[in-house]
Parts: structure tokens; C-alpha cells; sequence
């Protein structure tokens, strides 16, 4: 939703994969769609993946364009800002990794075009869910746009 391109759900775990499946068939096929058809629209935007190359390879078959690839950190590890995220927007896709429980894997950072700034960098501590972290990302990069 939020007018995004897509969203992927990427894990090399098979069994990881299958559960992302039967819960997206549940809302694009099953009692969720039932319970709540308006949220189809949104589920239909998701992909599961087995890794960051088949994410740039299905953006790139979509768009026809590189996407620009940036890492999300609770740690000061870059500098970008969400207000240029905004700005290559205008150019070309991005797509903005976000990890879960550890964060990223450390060899992420090396396929990436940069890391974005944490949302309270400076701030000691910095830790949020990862859903809460992509809710403020997103509407930073994108809230007043819409």
C-alpha cells in the first residue's frame, strides 16, 4: 500500500517462503479476502523472494530500469538521508532493505549502493520494530508526495 511499487518478503528458507505464501493466499484467496477485500489490492503488491538478486532481477523486468539499492541500519553506518531517497525516486526505483531481530546480514552491505541514515540518529539507542521502522521510513520518503 502507501503507493509503492511492491514490497518483498526475502528469506533462502524454503519453509520461510511456503508460510509467506499460505499467509498471502489467505488474504488474496482464502477468508481474508472475505473478511477483508480492500486489503487484497495491498497484499497483491507482495513478492516473496529467495534472495537480493532475484529482487533486482524481478524490479528490473518491471520497470526496465536498475534500481537504486540501499541498506537500513539502527546503527550509524551511512549517511543518506530519506529526503535524497525521495529525490532518486524521481530517476529511478529504489529498493530499501530492511532486516529483522540482527539486522541485515553482514555481506548485504557489500551488494548495496549505500545505507541510509537511522531514523534517530542521534539518538544512544535506536531500536524499533521492523514494521514500525518501514512506517516512518516510508511516509518520511513518500507522506507528503501522495
Amino acid at each position: 500500500s502507501y503507493g509503492l511499487g511492491g514490497y518483498f518478503c526475502v528469506t533462502p528458507i524454503q519453509d520461510q517462503q511456503n508460510l509467506a505464501r499460505r499467509l498471502l493466499e489467505h488474504w488474496q484467496l482464502g477468508n481474508g479476502r472475505e473478511a477483508n477485500p480492500d486489503r487484497v489490492r495491498a497484499i497483491n503488491t507482495v513478492r516473496i523472494a529467495a534472495d537480493l538478486n532475484e529482487c533486482l532481477a524481478q524490479i528490473r523486468d518491471w520497470t526496465g530500469i536498475e534500481p537504486c539499492v540501499l541498506a537500513t541500519s539502527a546503527k550509524v553506518q551511512g549517511g543518506i538521508s530519506l529526503s535524497r531517497v525521495r529525490e532518486l525516486l524521481k530517476d529511478q526505483p529504489v529498493l530499501l532493505l530492511f532486516g529483522t531481530g540482527s539486522g541485515l546480514a553482514p555481506q548485504v552491505f557489500d551488494q548495496v549502493d549505500g545505507t541510509v541514515r537511522p531514523l534517530r540518529f542521534l539518538d544512544s539507542y535506536n531500536h524499533l520494530a521492523v514494521r514500525s521502522a518501514v512506517s516512518i521510513a516510508v511516509d518520511r520518503i513518500l507522506g507528503d508526495l501522495l
